[in-house]
């Protein structure tokens, strides 16, 4: 029995309204034992007050913030098409649980870690990664169902291994582990659990395979 039987993924697409609206009425439908969300607490932080990372506090920041500047622009430029600010999904998933008295919990990888290990990526991924950064601004491509989004993350593993396996691979283990631990604390209380987690949809099938893979130690 693995921990897959406790958890439901919930795959969004970070700036997409519909995401919003499915993880309110999931949460609402299902009332869970626990909500996880793709967020560490210093990103919940910044959501939660509405504050960005201007240029000129990127600078300051050195390398690791004008990368995290460049990224923020990405989500920014996309949530513009649509009308919906990045990680809106993210704060309704907290919102709704807290206003349940559901225990909220941050799985995700601290944000400062991931940008320190995309420092090791090889030069020649950085350039293609800047072009196709600021090609993506400019010219955004917001309607992707799940077909899309599994071509793109083969394409994207092609051309960038190094930055796939630090933006999806390990943060993909790293959410697992996390869910893992709430599961066993969880199952320690009650024998019946239901936990929904909330991350993009490009880790959706990643932490369920882990999860599939191994089973709680509280039901030996």
């Amino acid at each position: 029995m693995s921990y897959l039987r406790y958890v439901r993924i919930i795959g969004t697409v970070h700036v997409s309204p519909q995401s919003v609206k499915e993880v309110r009425n999931i949460i609402l439908r299902e009332n869970p034992d626990a909500v996880a969300v793709e967020l560490d607490y210093g990103r919940l932080l910044s959501l939660l007050n509405g504050s960005s990372l201007t240029f000129s506090q990127a600078i300051k920041l050195g390398k690791i913030g004008i990368l995290a500047y460049l990224l923020q622009g990405v989500e920014m430029a996309l949530g513009k098409q649509v009308g919906v600010l990045p990680g809106s999904e993210m704060i309704e998933a907290f919102e709704v649980a807290r206003s349940l008295g559901i225990p909220i919990y941050m799985i995700d990888m601290p944000i400062q870690v991931t940008l320190k290990r995309l420092f090791s990526v090889p030069i020649e991924e950085k350039i293609r990664g800047i072009i196709e950064i600021f090609l993506s601004i400019v010219y955004p491509k917001v309607e992707l169902n799940l077909e899309d989004y599994i071509s793109l993350e083969l394409e994207f593993k092609r051309k960038y291994p190094t930055v796939y396996k630090i933006l999806v691979e390990e943060r993909n283990e790293f959410m697992a582990r996390n869910l893992m631990r709430i599961v066993d604390i969880l199952l320690e209380r009650k024998k019946k659990i239901k936990i929904i987690a909330v991350v993009g949809l490009g880790h959706k099938r990643g932490i369920e395979r882990i999860l599939s893979h191994y089973s709680p130690k509280s039901i030996y």
